[in-house]
């Protein structure tokens, strides 16, 4: 039989139990790690394979969430085919110029184009092709695949290699247990159960939550579950995440937005196996002849993959001692961040920095204006953000009307 698709809307209480001290602080990071990811970021392109929706025991949303809980999968190799696209606009030159100085390029100061810090941007748009492959804690390995070349990024034990074969350089770090856990948590998702855990962090009683048929990813049976916003306002329209029937694992995670068109984040497999990959997949010795940077300690701490940066914040309360009061407006998928950036003004004007520049910066957004003054909004098709003549940014995943209005009342 199909699996119920009629009396599965729930709330959290019913499929998810989230701390509450930390239910606004995640509904926070979700837009934080699609955008960051709009600094650098991944999705998906479509992995279901047309061979028709196979036949699954009934279940229900509350199960299949508790299903994806308890997975356990610690082993497993494949190909992850990434596409994002967000509605930014076309940086050009200025897009690779500032991506080759996060890297440390042609001129950086003893950066690596090896280094993961700055390749990470890349996955920011357009259409990306990964290898991945994981062996417990302690061995993970992701390629990604170019034209003529090939990015790898490899932790194996206390060892963290990147390698760029098209400049055959190198980059090299040490890190110790604590270093390693706290990283691979801060690091943007890289499958679509990253992204799937981000997501349920994020669901409370404004939310639904259903089954919705079943499908077929990279070959294997799979439960769709639909997370949708209750709320109008959002730029969210639904979370879908085709879960794997055997083991609980997220095999796909699709993020659509509620103007339409097509998804914003597209994560999924197109290939995958839960055997235990070769032990030699996760070894590396620099090539002959290959330029290679060591991660010393005092270049560390400074967003690069060889040290984690201090622990991020874990609740609304930690999230705010990094900024200047933040605060949450609203609530569930219209809840607003806002903070002052402690500059006593806005943007900068045309003289301040420049003509060119300043033209662009007021390219990018739109003027508004309510009961907090005026403001300029920058938009994607996920994330708004309002910042204000006199400093304060407001941003969420909520159109640019909720955002202009919870500026409003939360003058």
């Amino acid at each position: 039989m199909a699996p119920n698709e009629t009396d599965d809307r729930t709330t959290a209480g019913e499929a998810v139990e989230p701390r509450a001290g930390r239910r606004k602080a995640a509904r926070y990071v979700v837009p934080v790690t699609v955008m960051g990811v709009a600094a650098a970021t991944i999705g998906l392109v479509p992995a279901l394979a047309d061979s028709g929706d196979p036949d699954l025991p009934d279940i229900t949303a509350a199960q299949l969430v508790e299903k994806i809980a308890q997975s356990d999968v610690e082993r497993l190799s494949g190909t992850v085919k990434i596409t994002t696209d967000l509605g930014l606009p076309n940086l050009g030159g200025l897009e690779s110029g500032l991506l080759s100085g996060a890297a440390g390029g042609e001129d950086g100061e003893g950066g690596s184009s090896a280094d993961p810090s700055g390749r990470l941007t890349e996955l920011a748009s357009g259409t990306h092709t990964l290898r991945v492959a994981a062996d417990g804690p302690d061995r993970q390995k992701l390629s990604l695949l170019e034209n003529a070349a090939e990015y790898s990024l490899i932790h194996n034990g206390k060892d963290v290699w990147g390698y760029d074969s098209a400049s055959n350089e190198v980059y090299h770090a040490t890190v110790d247990e604590a270093d390693a856990e706290e990283r691979t948590e801060q690091q943007p998702p890289a499958t679509p159960k990253g992204w799937a855990e981000q997501a349920l962090k994020a669901v409370d009683d404004t939310t639904s939550v259903k089954v919705d048929g079943t499908a077929q990813v990279a070959g294997r049976d799979a439960y769709r579950l639909v997370v949708e916003p209750r709320q109008s306002g959002s730029t969210v329209g639904a979370v879908s995440i085709a879960v794997d029937s055997e083991t609980g694992m997220p095999l796909k995670f699709t993020l659509t937005p509620s103007s339409g068109g097509s998804a914003v984040v597209d994560v999924g497999f197109t290939k995958v196996s839960f055997d235990r990959p070769d032990a030699s997949t996760f070894e590396f010795t620099p090539p002959k002849g290959a330029k290679v940077t060591e991660d010393t300690e005092q270049d560390r701490g400074h967003g690069d993959f060889g040290k984690a940066p201090e622990r991020g914040p874990k609740s609304e309360e930690d999230l705010a001692k990094g900024l200047d009061g933040l605060r949450m407006l609203g609530e569930g998928w219209n809840t607003v961040a806002t903070f002052d950036t402690g500059a006593g003004a806005g943007l900068p004007t045309e003289e301040e920095v420049g003509g060119d520049l300043g033209g662009f910066l007021g390219s990018l957004g739109d003027q508004v204006e309510g009961d907090f003054g005026k403001g300029t909004v920058f938009s994607t098709r996920l994330v708004n953000a309002l910042v204000t003549e006199d400093g304060k940014v407001y941003v969420g995943t909520v159109t640019r009307d909720a955002l202009v209005k919870a500026a409003e009342a939360g003058k």
